[in-house]
């Protein structure tokens, strides 16, 4: 096999394993609030608590990922993760009452964290290691896409098809993602790193469930998705306050089409000037976005807004993942993703919580001042956490050179 080639048949079918396990996730987690209060009559509360569960079981559980994958290898936890997430996927089509959903929504959440950091690290240990930046660009391209379509298609199925339809939907989409990721047969990182699977029972440290070294890019991560998490969870909302609510499907396929697009640009770009030159313009970008969005009064402003959120943002993320896992030992970029992805939910969960008491307190247009504010703060953080310390790192390397 080539050594170099990006788009090898694993390759194709890992990304097209994450496009459907991806859709699944935004097709339930758009159209599920809907269940709630019309199907289940809950309220607006118990809906937002159906995902804040699935959210908690991730986080819990993510940091085990990457041990799991080090313990058992990383194809025996891709099956088992993707298997597991298909049976909780046909668990909602006996979903009876509420606490049941809460029950189903809670293994979901945990098996999706284990699923995702799974098949990611499968992807990264394909892409040849000088491409990088490229694949895992394009491999999150495959999240992206499944994000643009996936809430459009739960709404449209849950209007048209009803609730039995969409859950259906959902777990034909496990199957898919279950069947792909299962025929993949990439070469593992640690295989790649001549590293011995790790199967003693030694007592677990912390070590084991995080990589210290992903941790600096993975707080810039925390506070990003901090601001992100206001654009999901109240867009709509706030779209309805001004008056523009008809226009809201029309801001995610701005979204949409701004993060697909360049995509393959970005990674380019990454590969071969680094990082810091798409980082900061990326944050800017972002924050220039969320300002017109608190301003967006209109409709053309609204679109515009998601446009430029969706520019900035669509090349911030799979810059900040690569990061992430470059920065690890080869043998120990599962937890290096999974580390990632943990600090991600987080600021994400908490996000959602605290951005949704100051809107209810302030209103939607001072919550995206402040959520642009933050992602301005994260460029000080990035240049504080990363780009300063890999600096300092640099250039102690030159001094030992030029000593010897």
């Amino acid at each position: 096999m080539n050594a170099n080639k990006l788009w090898s048949a694993d390759f194709i079918k890992i990304c097209l394993s994450s496009f459907f396990l991806f859709f699944a996730f935004y097709t339930l987690a758009t159209a599920l609030s809907v269940y709630v209060t019309n199907g289940l009559g809950g309220s607006d509360t118990q809906a937002g608590l159906s995902m804040t569960v699935f959210v908690i079981a991730s986080v819990l559980l993510r940091p085990f990922a990457g041990q799991l994958m080090t313990r058992y290898g990383e194809r025996k936890i891709v099956i088992i993760s993707l298997l597991l997430f298909l049976l909780f996927s046909i668990a909602y089509l006996g979903v009876f009452g509420y606490a049941m959903l809460l029950l189903v929504r809670f293994f979901h959440g945990g098996t999706f964290a284990i699923a995702t950091t799974s098949t990611n690290t499968t992807a990264i240990g394909i892409i040849p290691e000088h491409r990088k930046g490229e694949g895992i660009s394009y491999f999150s391209l495959f999240m992206s896409l499944a994000m643009v379509i996936g809430p459009f298609v739960g709404l449209t199925i849950t209007t048209h098809g009803g609730f039995t339809a969409m859950f259906a939907l959902c777990a034909v989409c496990a199957l898919i993602s279950f069947l792909l990721g299962a025929s993949t047969k990439g070469q593992s990182s640690i295989a790649k790193a001549k590293q011995p699977i790790i199967r003693t029972k030694s007592k677990l440290h912390w070590r084991d469930l995080v990589e210290r070294k992903a941790v600096p890019i993975a707080i810039s991560g925390f506070v990003v998705a901090f601001a992100y998490s206001g654009l999901v969870t109240f867009m709509s909302v706030y779209a309805h306050e001004q008056a523009i609510d008809q226009y809201a499907s029309y801001f995610f396929v701005c979204f949409g089409i701004m993060i697909v697009l360049p995509r393959p640009i970005v990674g380019k770009l990454l590969d071969r000037v680094g990082e810091h030159v798409i980082v900061y313009p990326s944050i800017a970008i972002f924050a220039i976005g969320m300002l017109l969005l608190s301003q967006a009064s209109s409709p053309v402003l609204l679109l515009v807004s998601g446009a430029v959120i969706g520019l900035g943002y669509g090349a911030l993320l799979p810059c900040f993942q690569t990061i992430a896992i470059l920065a690890a030992p080869a043998h120990r970029r599962g937890l290096a993703t999974a580390t990632f992805y943990l600090l991600f939910d987080l600021g994400y969960g908490i996000g959602s919580y605290t951005l949704g008491s100051l809107a209810s307190s302030y209103g939607y247009s001072a919550m995206y001042v402040l959520c642009a504010i933050i992602i301005a703060l994260s460029s000080v953080i990035y240049f504080t956490l990363h780009h300063k310390r890999k600096r300092m790192m640099a250039t102690s390397d030159d001094n030992a050179y030029s000593s010897s």
